[in-house]
């Protein structure tokens, strides 16, 4: 469950039909190549880590060649982490100096804001919450100077409320400075008080006067739920959702999974554990079945390249969305009341999605010679395999039939019989489009 959150606006609905988008997270600790937060969990200073930014040079960080990887992979946006926990910005900030305008004389949240409007993407922006870098950010349970001997006296004269002014100048120059903004990712708001520290709160940063700011400077940008307030939709990270996501008073909530390729955000030179492309297609089909987007991450390398195998898998996750795409652009759960019918009768690995009057088996295993839809063979016209357009065969059985030698039984009365051929598909995922009579 999840606290509730008013429905979309009509000008944000984009994102519902979205349903499949690319996370870069890129920043310092690429160079380091050992995660993402390689500062807390190295319990590095400010100083030992801020020699990162004196050698950082994205020199291949191409934003068009970017974005194109994404939408070959069916991607629909994109979003940046402008600033992560460390406090490097990837923007020209005009209250800090600790940016990538400094030291190498970039923009890259400009060059990639650039490149999505020119491939028709939607642009997103991530943005930290979190500052180990900033003097007056609170040491917390997070923070690499957690574990000093005079942790806690570190923060005399630290002041939290000078942090949130520094924190929203550089969201509002993000929200005035880059053209329309289609989506703003928050990151993170734990309350949890832990190893004698105490969490932070949505009063830390203003929760409500940032979610306020966003919706004065761009109205039309979806904001997520890690501000602690409720936003537009809910964040599930690195796990997929057994069921769709309701809200407390159990409603259907907006909700978008964000998934790594191997367990880490940022660039992680010597992390092997990868997800394949099969693996990642059947996790975007379970997402949309459910009602879900999904936000896949890639963590270009220290000179700003997509790493091969990361490229790999975009293109492989393209060759798929090519020819299947429509089963997840634009497309969401089956009407309930038709999935409940047709359940009983689903092979093990079967899901489906529908967009209006289309509906879209997914094989995740391939059955042997039939399928059999129950109370579907007076609404489906016309069924056919997605990848090719090649026609299937329908028949119903009459339930009185009794199996003997190669005939087989009766199926229930409306059951509609999908013949497969025996070779399965070339393809990650099987699809099947039913066209619905209405």
């Amino acid at each position: 469950m999840t606290t509730a959150a008013p429905p979309l606006r009509p000008e944000q609905a984009w994102f519902t039909e979205a349903r499949f988008g690319l996370f870069v997270h890129f920043g310092l600790y690429s160079a380091a190549a050992r995660h993402e937060w390689v500062m807390s969990f190295e319990r590095m200073t400010v100083e030992q880590y801020a020699r990162y930014a004196e050698v950082f040079d994205p020199d291949l960080f191409d934003a068009r060649a970017l974005v194109r990887a994404a939408k070959d992979a069916g991607m629909k946006y994109v979003v940046l982490t402008t600033k992560h926990h460390d406090g490097f910005a990837l923007w020209d900030s005009a209250v800090s100096d600790y940016s990538i305008a400094r030291t190498r004389g970039r923009d890259l949240v400009a060059e990639l804001a650039e490149a999505v409007r020119a491939e028709g993407l939607r642009l997103g922006l991530y943005h930290s919450l979190l500052d180990w870098h900033h003097p007056d950010y609170t040491v917390d349970a997070d923070h690499p100077r957690r574990d000093d001997p005079d942790a806690h006296a570190l923060n005399e004269g630290r002041d939290m409320a000078r942090y949130r002014e520094y924190l929203h100048a550089q969201v509002r120059e993000l929200l005035t400075g880059y053209g329309p903004v289609d989506y703003v990712f928050f990151d993170f708001t734990d309350t949890r008080d832990r190893r004698g520290w105490p969490g932070k709160r949505p009063e830390d940063w203003d929760a409500e006067g940032l979610l306020a700011m966003v919706r004065e400077l761009q109205p039309q940008a979806v904001v997520n739920d890690r501000l602690g307030i409720p936003g537009d939709l809910v964040t599930p990270e690195q796990y997929q959702p057994a069921e769709p996501m309701r809200d407390d008073g159990g409603e259907l909530v907006v909700w978008e999974a964000c998934q790594t390729l191997n367990g880490s955000w940022g660039y992680d030179r010597d992390n092997t554990k990868f997800k394949d492309p099969d693996l990642l297609v059947r996790m975007l089909v379970d997402t949309v079945s459910k009602g879900g987007n999904l936000l896949l991450n890639v963590g270009p390398d220290g000179r700003g390249a997509i790493p091969p195998r990361d490229a790999a898998t975009l293109a492989a996750l393209g060759a798929w969305t090519r020819l299947h795409g429509r089963s997840i652009t634009g497309a969401g759960p089956a009407d309930p009341e038709l999935a409940a019918a047709v359940a009983p009768g689903l092979p093990p690995g079967a899901v489906l999605t529908q967009r209006d009057d289309r509906l879209y088996l997914h094989l995740f295993a391939w059955p042997f010679g039939h399928v059999h839809l129950r109370d579907l063979a007076d609404r489906v016209g016309y069924a056919q395999l997605l990848h090719d357009g090649s026609e299937l065969r329908t028949s119903r059985t009459d339930p009185d039939q009794k199996a003997f030698n190669t005939i087989p039984g009766g199926q229930p009365p409306g059951t509609l019989t999908l013949h497969l051929p025996t070779a399965r598909p070339d393809v990650a995922v099987p699809v099947v489009e039913l066209f619905l009579d209405r």
